[in-house]
């Protein structure tokens, strides 16, 4: 599928300021957030979208805790946040507040998945690598603690995992515990 990609803009945020570009595919639109000029190996997130954390709040994730600390980190460094359109694991909005609905009633992350009809995680991560090559970075140090975006990057080389710790609350240590059990998340 052909990616149609929008201007560079420049986005002054609490964070610093950065320039973004769109890639629309298909139906879904990404964006590319990033502080140049890129060292040889730019530090990169790929983070997916996550409206209840990353806009709203929400302590029963990690994720917009991580979005900040990674564009914090990209503000001091340099590289890039690429932003997917993949909400919920790729299950959707509706379908995410439906699987909160059963975390709420004791079913764990991926059980919750699971009970919608879903596998616990239905993202893919090649666009990335679209959006990489669009940049003409073909190695990167990657800021993330998911082993499935490490192995989906075939052809970008990952010259070092940098982790994304950050310090659980109330509310999502029974969830960071099962991606690191059930999804295999690293430290």
């Amino acid at each position: 599928m052909e990616l149609e990609i929008s201007n560079e803009a420049k986005l002054p945020t609490r964070n610093g300021d950065f320039k973004i570009k769109a890639f629309k595919e298909g139906c879904k639109e990404h964006i590319a957030i990033y502080k140049e000029p890129f060292v040889e190996i730019p530090i990169v997130r790929i983070h997916s979208e996550c409206l209840t954390g990353d806009a709203l709040g929400s302590r029963k994730c990690d994720c917009g805790e991580q979005l900040e600390e990674a564009l914090g980190i990209i503000a001091k460094n340099g590289g890039m946040v690429i932003y997917l359109k993949q909400e919920g694991r790729d299950i959707g909005l509706l379908n995410k507040v439906n699987a909160y609905a059963l975390q709420d009633r004791g079913f764990d992350t991926v059980e919750a998945n699971h009970q919608l009809g879903f596998e616990a995680d239905l993202r893919r991560y090649d666009i990335a690598e679209k959006i990489l090559s669009h940049f003409k970075i073909t190695k990167i140090k990657l800021l993330t603690n998911n082993p499935a975006k490490i192995k989906s990057l075939a052809n970008i080389k990952i010259i070092e995992r940098i982790p994304l710790k950050i310090k659980p609350n109330l509310y999502n240590e029974d969830y960071l515990n099962t991606k690191k059990r059930k999804l295999g998340h690293l430290d």
